[in-house]
């Protein structure tokens, strides 16, 4: 994943990540709503111009002051804005899938799912970030969630995490894959049981273990998880 950059830089780095045999799977970019509507990143369409025809997944992730988190009620001043979006990245070839975010407008899955369901357009969905939902306090709601998010599921985010401790810490609930009190597989067998074939990615915000060793441990539990998940 990338975030929101002057669009030459973001272009050097989907660039350099293809140079070294890899993908640019996702972007993260803003937008903020009001009652007047949606106003994205003014970066966001040179963005996708850059990215024309690498099958990056623009991650929005949505804010507003003048709707409450979870608000339905800025739905119709929404869904304009990002069908143009949504448009526009269809142009170059690129899907979009909102973000949810701890305190955003979309802050828990189901509300990026309402969302997309009224944006109704094939290359606009949403992402599951599995720390966010927790976060939430949704833990338990987890299978219910994603089989109502399927059809609209664009990419997935994981890492380690402790159960039980929605509305907490980011340093619970945000840590490398091979830590904390959450069992990941149930959560890898459900995505299977869905058929959902998409982009499972590491979260790594916040966490202090140096880069290389968060990744290698990682990578080792994601091989443990995703075998036992993958088992009859």
């Amino acid at each position: 994943a990338w975030t929101a950059d002057d669009p030459a830089k973001v272009r050097e780095a989907a660039e350099a990540c293809a140079a070294r045999g890899l993908k640019m799977f996702s972007i993260y970019c803003g937008a903020t709503l009001s009652t007047n509507g949606l106003q994205p990143d003014a970066r966001l369409d040179g963005i996708i111009d850059a990215l024309k025809g690498r099958g990056t997944i623009v991650w929005l992730h949505l804010t507003s002051r003048e709707f409450k988190t979870s608000s339905a009620d800025g739905d119709a001043a929404a869904v304009p804005g990002l069908r143009a979006i949504a448009d526009r990245a269809a142009a170059g070839g690129l899907r979009v899938a909102i973000y949810p975010h701890r305190g955003d407008w979309t802050e828990r899955i189901q509300d990026a799912v309402r969302v997309a369901k009224k944006v109704d357009r094939p290359n606009f969905g949403v992402t599951f970030n599995l720390c966010h939902c927790l976060m939430a306090g949704d833990e338990a709601r987890i299978p219910e969630l994603l089989a109502e998010a399927a059809p609209h599921l664009f990419i997935v985010s994981i890492n380690g995490a402790d159960r039980d401790a929605g509305g907490t810490t980011w340093a619970r609930l945000i840590r490398p894959l091979d830590e904390g009190t959450y069992d990941p597989v149930p959560l890898l067998r459900t995505l299977k049981k869905l058929g959902y074939a998409g982009p499972i990615g590491l979260q790594g915000y916040g966490v202090k273990t140096p880069a290389r060793e968060n990744l290698t441990r990682s990578m080792a539990a994601w091989k443990k998880f995703s075998a036992a998940a993958a088992a009859p």
